[in-house]
């Protein structure tokens, strides 16, 4: 994630709360689903998540956009939500991975090879 001012630890609780989202523990940023809790990142002085399923990547972009923040991949991909889309922008060019509500609604179930 890169926002363009740093957000201290005890404004993050404050900025994800709106968004549905919980810290557990002391770095761990959660969202419900089916009646638990799921991983969604951690917080390190920035957002860090490794998604293993659309719903995390889903919850990330959702995550990013409370904190009025981009959420960029390990290779400089950008993830961004448009009219509802997740997209990822990389080497100029857009790429749909899918409707916001459907990946949330499909759960945080891992992505098999």
């Amino acid at each position: 994630m890169v926002r363009e001012s740093p957000l201290a630890f005890g404004e993050l609780a404050r900025a994800i709360a709106p968004a549905g989202f919980e810290l557990r523990g002391s770095d761990e940023i959660v969202a419900r689903h089916g009646g638990g809790t799921h991983p969604v990142g951690a917080w390190r002085d920035q957002l860090i998540g490794e998604p293993g399923s659309d719903w995390q990547v889903a919850q990330l972009v959702r995550l990013a956009a409370a904190l009025g923040a981009r959420l960029v991949g390990e290779d400089g991909e950008v993830y961004a939500l448009r009219d509802g889309v997740v997209e990822v922008l990389a080497d100029g060019t857009a790429m749909v991975l899918g409707k916001l509500d459907e990946m949330i609604e499909a759960g945080p179930a891992a992505w098999t090879p």
